[in-house]
């Protein structure tokens, strides 16, 4: 277990779910990302343009959308350092996937004991941090069109296709990992907000991190 998953218990009936910084690198990713997204959309079909407009206008989404695309990029980055090992797939999580009709039906209680991240949060985790790196990538052949030569017109096509599946494979993401959040799984707003979870709650969704995190001995199936 990484440092930063140990709680701290300094709310009463309660445990550090995640510190300020990792609360203000995820923060900093979402608005970063959603920024991104809504830009991206409005330069993907002239019905959606009104977004742009809200944004500040045509040129000014234009010219800001690569450029908070890289800080989304950075942000992404710093989510890698943080929780890299905590996002490493384990035997725990492939038991999970295995069991994983019973999460979608709400049965909980049939699914393994859940480290500080189930698998399906690693899952997004994942497809976000290669999904971000391969926007980046195609992004930068879009950004600066003008330095490819002319020979070479046809990337530009290939490209393209990849921004834009890898923006649309985001943004399915992006809507799961929003609807889990704010409506299967209560408390999990307050906690990527305030940073603290009931003890209720973690033993609950993420019982092996929080007998780990609180110096117990986790069971053994």
């Amino acid at each position: 277990m990484s440092a930063a998953s140990i709680p701290h218990t300094a709310h009463t009936g309660e445990v550090e779910r995640y510190t300020f910084r990792e609360r203000l690198m995820h923060w900093l990713t979402g608005v970063t990302y959603l920024y991104c997204l809504g830009t991206g959309l409005a330069f993907y079909t002239p019905h959606l343009f009104w977004i742009a407009l809200i944004l500040g206008g045509g040129p000014t989404s234009r010219f800001w959308h690569p450029i908070v695309g890289v800080v989304f990029l950075m942000g992404v980055l710093w989510m890698q350092s943080l929780w890299r090992r905590d996002m490493l797939m384990t035997e725990t999580d492939k038991k999970w996937l295995d069991r994983v009709e019973n999460y979608v039906t709400d049965r909980d209680e049939l699914m393994p004991l859940s480290e500080r991240f189930n698998a399906g949060q690693k899952l997004f985790y994942w497809l976000m941090f290669y999904g971000a790196l391969l926007l980046l990538l195609s992004g930068i052949f879009l950004w600066i069109p003008e330095y490819l030569p002319r020979q070479a017109a046809w990337i530009r096509g290939v490209m393209i296709l990849l921004h834009e599946c890898a923006a649309l494979i985001t943004i399915g993401g992006f809507i799961i990992h929003v609807y889990m959040g704010v409506l299967m799984v209560p408390g999990s707003m307050h906690a990527i907000t305030v940073g603290y979870v009931s003890r209720a709650w973690a033993r609950t969704h993420h019982r092996l991190w929080y007998i780990r995190a609180t110096g117990g001995t986790p069971p053994t199936e």
